[in-house]
C-alpha cells in the first residue's frame, strides 16, 4: 500500500475519530476550552467548564459530587430527555410574560435560587455576592443552613428577606434557635429538609479530595461536628454539645407538626419525591411541598426529580404549591416542569458556576440566559403567559 493511500486513510479515520458524527450533540455546543468571559457563553454548561477550571478539586468535587455512583445526578439530566412539548403556533407571541407569584409575593420569573452550602468556598463574595446578583435580577433566594454567611447579612445585601433552608437537628434547642433567628431576621419561608435522614456516601467528593493537597483544617475540623460548621455563622453562639450532625434520623412526622407550631413562616417540605409523602405533608399543615433529590446527593434512587413531579402535582391537587428543584439546565427544561404543575423551578449548581467563575456578575449572567431561554421557549410553544402552560402541552 504506497503512503499516500496510508496517509489518506489515516485522514479519514481521524475525520470519523473526531468528527462530528462520532460526538454527542451536546459535545459539540460546548467551547473546546473553559470560556474566558461572560460574554463567550453560549449556554449554562460553558459556565461548569469555567468554574471546573477556576476552583480546586476538592471545592470542586463537593459541588459536582453526587451518591456513590452518581446514577441520580445522571437520571436527573435524563429525565428531561423522557418529556416531549406539544408546541402550539399561530398564537400571538410577540410580547411574553413570565411575571408569577409563589405565596402571594409577586415574582419576575418561576425561577429562584436554592440554598447551596459553603459558598465562600467557592468565591470569596460567597453569598453576598449571590444574594447581590438575586437584587440586581429580582430572584428569589434560598440561603442554608451552612451558609459561610449571615443570614442577616445576607438578607441585607438581597434588599429583602431571603427564603432559610433548615437541616434538621438532634437537639430541639438548637433547632428552635435557628428558626427563630430566621424570623428576627425577617424570613417568612421555611425550606426544612428531610431527604438526607443519614450521612450519603459521596464518592466523587472523596475522589477528588484526594487531588487536592491543601490543608483543610484550617477551614474546617471535620472531627467533631462544632469543628465542621466552625465557619458556619447560623450555629454562631450556640451549645452544640449534643448535636451529632445536621440530620437527624428520628425526623418524623411529629418533629414537623413541632416545627410547624414554633413558627409562623411558610413550612416548606423539601425533598418530597412520592405521592405518599405529598398527601401527608398537605394533610400535616404545610404551605408547599418541594421536589428534589439534593440535586443528586441525598440518596441513590436512580430517579430523576422530573420524574417524581407529577405524582407529587396530583397528590396535592392545587392545595399548596409544588417547587422543584435537580437537574435543571435549560430554559425547555424548565417549561415541562412548570407543564408538569411546578409552581417553582430552583437553580443550584449552575448559578454556583457562575459565582466560582465570574462572581457576582456570573450570577447574573446564569439567571439572565436560564429566563432569556424560558421565554424563548414559551414563544415557540405558543404560551405567551406563565398561566398559558398547561399539561396537554407535554408528552411525559
Amino acid at each position: 500500500m504506497s503512503e499516500s493511500v496510508v496517509e489518506t486513510r489515516r485522514r479519514l479515520l481521524k475525520y470519523l475519530a473526531l468528527g462530528p458524527l462520532a460526538l454527542p450533540l451536546g459535545a459539540l455546543l460546548r467551547a473546546d476550552e473553559p470560556i474566558a468571559s461572560i460574554e463567550d457563553a453560549l449556554s449554562l454548561l460553558d459556565f461548569e467548564a469555567a468554574a471546573r477550571r477556576a476552583l480546586p478539586p476538592a471545592h470542586w468535587g463537593y459541588l459536582a459530587t453526587g451518591v456513590d455512583d452518581d446514577r441520580t445526578v445522571r437520571a436527573n439530566r435524563e429525565a428531561m430527555d423522557h418529556v416531549q412539548i406539544r408546541a402550539r403556533h399561530l398564537v400571538n407571541v410577540s410580547r411574553v410574560d413570565t411575571a408569577s407569584a409563589i405565596f402571594g409575593r409577586p415574582v419576575r420569573s418561576p425561577l429562584f435560587l436554592c440554598p447551596v452550602s459553603s459558598m465562600r468556598a467557592f468565591h470569596p463574595e460567597g453569598e453576598l455576592g449571590v444574594a447581590r446578583a438575586a437584587r440586581a435580577e429580582g430572584t428569589i433566594v434560598g440561603l442554608s443552613t451552612m451558609a459561610t454567611t449571615k443570614i442577616e447579612d445576607v438578607t441585607e445585601a438581597r434588599g429583602e428577606p431571603v427564603w432559610f433552608q433548615l437541616y434538621p437537628s438532634n437537639d430541639a434547642a438548637v433547632m428552635r434557635a435557628m428558626v427563630k433567628r430566621a424570623e428576627a431576621a425577617g424570613s417568612k419561608v421555611l425550606l426544612l429538609t428531610v431527604d438526607l435522614p443519614v450521612g450519603p456516601n459521596r464518592h466523587t467528593a472523596r475522589r477528588f479530595a484526594k487531588q487536592d493537597d491543601r490543608p483543610c483544617a484550617a477551614c474546617h475540623d471535620n472531627s467533631t461536628f462544632a469543628g465542621t460548621v466552625r465557619r458556619k455563622p447560623m450555629y454562631d453562639g450556640l451549645d452544640l454539645s449534643k448535636v451529632e450532625d445536621n440530620i437527624e434520623p428520628a425526623m418524623d412526622w411529629d418533629y414537623v407538626k413541632r416545627l410547624r407550631d414554633l413558627t409562623s413562616m411558610k413550612l416548606v417540605l423539601k425533598g418530597v419525591v412520592t405521592r405518599e409523602d405529598a398527601a401527608l405533608a398537605v394533610e400535616h399543615g404545610v404551605d408547599g411541598v418541594y421536589v428534589s433529590n439534593h440535586g443528586g446527593r441525598s440518596e441513590e434512587s436512580g430517579r430523576g426529580a422530573l420524574d417524581s413531579l407529577p405524582e407529587v402535582v396530583d397528590a396535592v391537587k392545587g392545595r399548596v404549591p409544588v417547587l422543584i428543584d435537580s437537574g435543571f439546565r435549560r430554559g425547555t427544561d424548565v417549561f415541562k416542569a412548570l407543564a408538569l404543575g411546578a409552581t417553582m423551578v430552583g437553580i443550584g449548581r449552575p448559578y454556583v458556576w457562575g459565582l466560582a467563575a465570574f462572581g457576582e456578575q456570573g450570577v447574573q449572567a446564569v439567571v439572565r440566559m436560564l429566563e432569556a431561554e424560558l421565554r424563548m421557549a414559551m414563544q415557540t410553544c405558543g404560551t405567551p403567559r406563565i398561566r398559558d402552560i398547561g399539561r396537554e402541552r407535554v408528552l411525559a
